[in-house]
């Protein structure tokens, strides 16, 4: 029993997963939502990641065995592919019923969010629409947010501009590592077809874009915490690549990559908090 929680905790993506649920609840804090709004925004984040997480990993499960990738629980036999798939599907129901406790706009965008997510897994991965999933279900992430407080207008078009391009970018910085398992396996989404430099020259634009859009985007000069965020997310994704590329050298599969692109939206959300401009 201990040895299947373990794997459906590894299969879960934990670390992407435990960093865009935090960027949610910093993001409803920042927007003004109360401990239980900021507790049910988090649930909502948590479940839908862990759906698109166990997705993943179950319908990649022959793929994965066929390149050896012994961080994959499935793969290795640590955790039963139907547990990984059952959970999946139960954690995909809980997501709208999680987000219909903060009204039925807000519970829109979630399921909209998750079901964009879900389609990445299948059967937009392999086709040159596989960054359009992430680009909607990272920018319907402040839509939430943002309509879960009670009485909020609508979220302003450029921050929900910029979450996409966040999400948009992760893509691409997401799936650098694995480009030689995907040329295996064919897989062919638009990171792919583009290669190695074409992703990495996505990935930091999308990013520049993201933090130069939350900080040229509101009414107002930009300040100077804000110039310092645009030069942060140029100089995380490229530091974060240097990383990976040394870690892979070592054997290792990591994920510097997404970990720098996980940063900036840390560095983005904690800038609008600051700010006080996330409504």
């Amino acid at each position: 029993m201990s040895s299947s929680v373990s794997g459906l905790l590894k299969a879960s993506h934990p670390e992407p997963t435990a960093a865009v649920t935090a960027v949610a609840g910093l993001l409803a804090w920042g927007a003004g939502h109360r401990a239980g709004g900021i507790t049910a925004v988090a649930l909502t984040v948590l479940a839908s990641q862990l759906a698109v997480g166990w997705a993943n990993d179950a319908l990649d499960a022959g793929r994965d065995a066929a390149v050896g990738r012994t961080d994959k629980p499935v793969a290795v036999g640590a955790v039963r592919r139907r547990t990984v798939a059952v959970g999946a599907a139960v954690a995909a129901v809980a997501t709208p019923v999680l987000a219909s406790t903060t009204g039925p706009a807000a519970a829109f965008w979630a399921t909209v969010g998750l079901a964009a997510a879900l389609l990445y897994d299948w059967p937009l991965k392999s086709t040159p629409l596989s960054v359009l999933p992430y680009a909607v279900s990272f920018g319907t992430l402040p839509a939430f947010v943002v309509l879960a407080l009670p009485g909020a207008p609508a979220p302003p078009v450029w921050l929900v501009a910029a979450a996409a391009c966040l999400g948009a970018g992760a893509h691409f910085a997401n799936v650098l590592p694995d480009l030689a398992d995907d040329a295996r396996t064919g897989v062919r989404g638009l990171p792919q077809r583009l290669g190695a430099a074409g992703s990495r020259a996505a990935a930091a634009a999308l990013l520049l874009a993201a933090t130069a859009t939350l900080v040229l985007g509101p009414p107002g000069p930009p300040s100077w915490v804000g110039l310092a965020a645009v030069a942060a997310a140029v100089v995380a994704p490229a530091l974060g690549w240097y990383a990976g590329r040394a870690t892979a050298r070592a054997g290792g599969r990591q994920v510097a990559a997404f970990r720098a692109v996980m940063l900036v939206a840390l560095i983005d959300v904690a800038l609008l908090v600051a700010s006080g401009r996330v409504v």
